[in-house]
């Protein structure tokens, strides 16, 4: 038996103790009464009766241990061309000062904030001020409408809202403060502060009575020290940035929430302390909290904050030239964003002029699903561990990975590989019956979740277990559907409601999509299924082609389709697919495909708050539109 099936069944077998020991590895001001609470089966509670703070573990633990003098962060902007690193002592010394101006403009335990700030290092201070405090911060993505934003404030009830002038990007400056003036204009619920960073780049009107400027609120404030909280108070809402349908307030506690992480870095990511990690993400998503604020702080790692693209800031080298200059050891990104360096730099030649592997140890990928071919130039451009793996806003740390600080796996191209330790994962038939090795099925992880993972859906339990509890008793839905193999790797399909009815025929479109990427003009493609009067559903591809690439779209559509039929046969009924310049995402990368189903049976939809791009949609409109969708009876 393998270290890996060693570690994973005495994870299932022994959970209270796997978890207090890993517990042992962080500050606590008072020791759990039960590592595991089943009260209540649908919700148990890790850590029960145990104290600590989470960002007394980030920042004052490292302190105290001698790492008060090495980096804990490093702020690379490439669109203000500007960089600053913070040292542990540093980064405690602001932090403790915001928290104190905080709590002066009357934020205490419990009490929450909402964060709307785009990526600087300020972001981070704020995230880990409120956790000094015990207050909850809700993080909203920098750009969000106003009437977005206003729903958060309603539903939070925020004391305070922290917010930057401004955000950047290639070429343009979003004004931030003018949508918070809106969206407190809107929501019913009236913040009594607001604190506002001003940038150089374009400065705010501040409210008389009511706004601050950032300098003005630290001035003369006095350092906060860390407030107790209980294991199982809530460190953050977040909400989900959800392709289809309302988002869902998510909540994280203390306690577990900071023993996964902490627990992950090592066990996932072979982080060692002191080295420098960076997840290419934003605060404003699940990544950028566990992964860009708390997990590599937990561990003692400098984390890097990262202020662009991955093209075009100020090409497809952006990426290797911030892994060169940092020095950076693990790299964490989503897919989209090596679709979109391949797409510009097919060669490889940036990778060459940069030399990133000279200090980059791994590259783990997640966010959606990494198809073959990316991941296969990634390999072979990098010659490093490439790792594809699995997990949700709801989970907060990996669900399935390679975890290459227990044992590393040989990668398999489409498979995010292995089960990590605590997660119980089943592949379900409708019934609830486990189905066999190489059969689809819906992804379900048989409760309890192990820490970190959402205890409910922030002010709705009813909703929480409607949306995850209730279609197999005893089990958590993840909503994504896919299959283990024979040597226990499971591969995920994608989303439940991504699996198409084409005649009777159940088919995923996530294996579509795997054949069209692996065209050799193709950079991204997405497909989806559309209504139809004879098949119920049809697929439709869409896809972008790799930069330089310049045919005639039918005849890439055919080879396309005749690809399909020799692949998967031509029971997927794969007839139609076209040329698009860009595929309409949310800023985290997802694809719209949920949006791109309306437009195409003619249902009426909402712009996502989190799309990156809404011209996007108009031109998927237009091809639709060309391809005769929506069809009338």
């Amino acid at each position: 038996m393998g270290r890996y099936e060693q570690v994973y069944r005495r994870s299932l077998q022994d959970p209270e103790g796997f978890w207090a020991e890993a517990a042992g590895a962080l500050r606590w001001r008072r020791r759990w009464d039960r590592v595991l609470d089943r009260a209540d089966p649908r919700r148990p509670r890790w850590f029960e009766g145990g104290e600590l703070n989470t960002c007394e573990n980030a920042l004052d633990a490292n302190v105290d241990a001698g790492r008060g003098d090495q980096l804990a962060l490093v702020w690379d902007s490439a669109v203000a061309n500007q960089t600053l690193s913070f040292t542990y002592r540093e980064l405690l010394r602001d932090v403790a000062q915001f928290a104190g101006a905080l709590r002066r403009l009357g934020v205490e335990k419990g009490d929450r904030v909402v964060i709307y700030m785009p990526m600087v290092p300020q972001a981070l201070v704020a995230m880990l001020a409120c956790a000094r405090l015990g207050a909850v911060h809700s993080v909203v993505f920098g750009g969000f409408a106003a009437h977005e934003l206003a729903a958060r404030i309603e539903r939070a009830t925020p004391k305070a809202i922290v917010c930057g002038s401004c955000g950047l990007e290639p070429g343009r400056t979003i004004p931030y403060k003018p949508m918070v003036d809106k969206a407190i204009a809107l929501s019913r619920h009236k913040p009594s502060s607001v604190i506002v960073l001003q940038r150089p780049q374009l400065r705010a009107e501040l409210t008389k009575g009511r706004d601050l400027d950032w300098d003005q609120a630290i001035d003369g404030a006095e350092p906060a020290a860390c407030v107790p909280v209980a294991a199982t108070d809530p460190l953050y809402v977040l909400y989900t940035s959800g392709t289809t349908g309302r988002p869902k307030g998510v909540v994280r506690d203390n306690g577990g929430h900071a023993v996964a992480l902490k627990y992950s870095m090592g066990a996932i990511f072979d982080a060692r302390p002191g080295e420098p990690y960076w997840a290419a993400s934003d605060i404003g998503w699940v990544v950028g909290h566990s992964y860009i604020v708390y997990a590599p702080l937990l561990n003692g790692n400098t984390t890097i904050l990262y202020e662009g693209k991955p093209v075009g800031t100020p090409d497809a080298g952006a990426f290797w030239r911030v892994v060169s200059q940092h020095g950076v050891r693990t790299l964490f990104t989503a897919p989209t964003a090596f679709r979109a360096i391949r797409r510009e730099d097919p060669e490889g030649k940036l990778i060459q002029k940069y030399e990133p592997t000279r200090t980059l140890r791994a590259l783990f990928l997640a966010g959606e699903r990494c198809d073959p071919e990316t991941l296969s130039w990634a390999q072979q451009k990098l010659r490093i561990p490439v790792v594809d793996h699995w997990w949700q806003t709801e989970t907060g740390w990996p669900i399935v990975a390679d975890p290459i600080g227990i044992e590393a796996f040989p990668v398999k191209p489409g498979s995010a590989t292995k089960p990590v330790p605590g997660y119980d994962v089943q592949v379900l038939d409708e019934s609830g019956s486990e189905v066999p090795r190489g059969r689809n099925g819906a992804i379900a992880i048989k409760l309890p979740l192990p820490p970190g993972c959402l205890p409910t859906l922030y002010q709705d339990d009813a909703g929480f277990e409607r949306a995850y509890l209730s279609r197999y008793p005893g089990y958590y839905l993840t909503g994504d559907g896919g299959y283990f193999d024979e040597e226990g790797y499971l591969s995920i399909m994608g989303r439940i409601d991504d699996v198409i009815n084409v005649a009777g025929h159940r088919l995923s479109t996530g294996a579509m999509e795997e054949v069209l990427a692996s065209h050799k003009d193709v950079a991204e493609c997405a497909v989806v299924g559309v209504n139809d009067q004879l098949k119920g559903e049809v697929p439709v591809g869409f896809v972008v082609l790799k930069a330089g690439v310049q045919r005639e779209e039918k005849e890439v559509a055919d080879e396309l389709c005749a690809l399909v039929r020799e692949r998967i046969g031509p029971v997927a009924f794969f007839k139609q697919a076209a040329v698009v310049s860009k595929l309409p995402k949310t800023r985290s990368g997802k694809i719209l495909r949920g949006t791109i189903r309306k437009i195409a049976d003619g249902i009426e939809y909402t712009m996502p708050p989190t799309i990156e791009d809404p011209a996007a949609l108009d031109d998927m409109g237009r091809v639709l539109s060309r391809l005769g969708y929506p069809r009338r009876a």
